[in-house]
């Protein structure tokens, strides 16, 4: 089973959202960055969204993605 998680490691930009959520979906970071990019700009509380999952996220190092 698939859990979610903030990855931390080089790749990261902010938090490490976009990639945890880019690897939980299967789907390339770059897409995810771009939806809360645009969603930034959209009434919708993008930004609120993004700091409550970096704070109830837990946080896995990028290392650890290869055991």
């Amino acid at each position: 089973m698939k859990k979610l998680f903030r990855i931390k490691g080089h790749d990261k930009m902010i938090g490490g959202v976009a990639m945890g959520l880019a690897e939980y979906f299967d789907i390339d970071v770059t897409i995810v960055r771009l939806l809360f990019a645009i969603g930034f700009f959209t009434p919708v509380p993008v930004v609120i969204a993004y700091i409550i999952l970096w704070i109830i996220m837990p946080v896995k190092n990028r290392y650890e993605l290869a055991a």
